[in-house]
């Protein structure tokens, strides 16, 4: 009997310390994925001090979109692996010998291998991604007026 709470003991700490590693992962791609956004605000800001070729501008930005929208999907892997440690947190509360794959430490590259998907789906991920408020903004506002701006000039 003892020797199975020791386990669980030691299953916990090691749940509890790839926690702590993934969020610090997760909370760091918050703060690049941040970065990239004020980097496509000052792309346009120069841009158009400079008077930049348009639709180049407009590619740059919606390249740079995309990419964020890659960041967060690699973000919401992590945001994955994290929710299923909580659950085991809270389930090991309640009932210390339960085991499965979500409960097992160090996993996070083998679900993310498990869920993965092919090609299409993985592009499909990645457009959800993009397609979420807090990726689309400011992305999208900098495409919509940088679009009026040459619309303006073509006038």
């Amino acid at each position: 009997m003892r020797s199975s709470r020791v386990d669980a003991s030691a299953g916990s700490e090691a749940l509890g310390t790839e926690w702590c590693l993934l969020q610090n992962q997760f909370d760091s791609y918050e703060k690049y994925s941040l970065l990239l956004k004020m980097g496509n605000i000052a792309l346009v800001a120069l841009a158009l001090m400079v008077g930049a070729p348009g639709l180049f501008l407009l590619a740059l930005v919606i390249i740079v979109w995309l990419q964020d929208a890659i960041w967060k999907t690699f973000q919401a892997r992590i945001e994955v692996r994290l929710l299923q440690i909580e659950v085991s947190a809270a389930d090991r509360a309640a009932e210390p010998a339960a085991d499965s794959p979500g409960r097992v430490p160090f996993q996070f590259n083998s679900e993310y291998n498990r869920t993965r998907g092919d090609t299409a789906s993985l592009m499909a991920e990645y457009a959800r991604q993009a397609l979420r408020p807090t990726v689309a903004f400011p992305h999208v506002v900098l495409a919509v007026l940088y679009c009026l701006y040459l619309f303006s000039s073509l006038i």
